[in-house]
């Protein structure tokens, strides 16, 4: 189905490069790293699942980051994978779903961090009413806005492309649908939908990164009333995997979608957009269970149950 007033039914996606010689090592390239990010994730997901020890705000926040790193993977990399091998033609209402879902997790996972960060705030500067403010009932209302926050994102970025009127070219120069490449192909004047999405951007990364930064403000203040030198690592431990991904995620994100599209060209913007789509989810469970002594010491349990079982 062609959006209104538009004669193009399809696109038809470039992918990252046009150069015979590197089409089947990237394709393998990331076929493993997807096959990384499904087992990371998946296997992070079911281990928090099964083991009671893990069911607390830390790795229920952590569960629902895994399942998103997923869930947003597997809507970009299959596609992304098949324009290695074949013409990779995506019909209109195919690319307006990948967008939307595309929106939704990133957004999501955006929101999701911020989550997180107060979770350690609370943890560290407030340790004796923790239990209490990081109830069920809080850390499922964190969630739904969470989701509701990516879901009215996704819906805007979605209806500002529809609207669009797209007339010949259906060449996008991108692996999947992706706002910058769309709006390039546009007949129309864009201005307006460039300014919704800088809008859109700024408050899907700038509230998120406010947050993160003042309960780390408010972290590093406690911490540094920390007398032992213990106490100080053990704070800092907990914090350091979290602060890793943030800083890969909001990085690669905001250089691509805070900056006009005539500064990041994009062919420099969708090799700058694999950090955030293929590789951030998958480092995601790869930083948490390298990095978290809890992790470790309950996977090392479950092994050894499975085995001598």
């Amino acid at each position: 189905m062609a959006a209104k007033n538009s004669s193009v039914t399809e696109f038809i996606l470039t992918g990252l490069t046009d150069q015979p010689g590197l089409q089947i090592p990237l394709f393998l390239l990331f076929l493993g790293f997807y096959m990384v990010t499904l087992l990371g994730n998946l296997g992070l997901i079911t281990l928090i699942g099964l083991n009671s020890r893990l069911h607390t705000p830390m790795y229920f926040f952590l569960f629902n980051l895994s399942l998103v790193d997923f869930c947003y993977s597997t809507t970009i990399t299959p596609k992304m994978l098949k324009s290695f091998v074949s013409k990779n033609i995506i019909l209109y209402a195919e690319c307006m779903t990948q967008l939307f879902f595309f929106c939704f997790f990133v957004i999501s996972e955006s929101f999701l961090l911020s989550a997180m960060a107060y979770d350690r705030y609370v943890a560290i500067c407030k340790p004796l009413v923790y239990t209490l403010t990081m109830s069920p009932q809080v850390c499922l209302f964190l969630l739904l806005g969470v989701y509701v926050m990516g879901f009215s994102g996704a819906m805007v970025h979605m209806g500002s492309i529809a609207s669009l009127t797209f007339c010949a070219d259906n060449l996008v120069n991108h692996f999947m649908c992706d706002i910058f490449p769309l709006l390039e192909l546009s007949c129309n004047s864009t201005y307006v939908h460039e300014l919704v999405v800088f809008v859109c951007v700024a408050m899907d990364i700038g509230i998120p990164i406010v947050t993160i930064f003042i309960s780390y403000a408010l972290i590093l203040s406690s911490i540094l009333h920390i007398h032992s030198t213990e106490g100080r690592s053990k704070a800092f431990s907990t914090c350091s995997s979290h602060i890793i991904v943030v800083s890969l995620f909001f990085g690669s994100g905001a250089f691509v979608y805070l900056k006009p599209p005539s500064i990041l060209p994009l062919n420099q913007g969708k090799v700058f957009s694999l950090f955030y789509t293929i590789v951030v989810p998958m480092l995601n469970p790869l930083i948490y269970s390298l990095r978290n002594k809890d992790v470790k010491v309950t996977l090392r349990k479950t092994l050894e149950r499975k085995i001598f079982s």
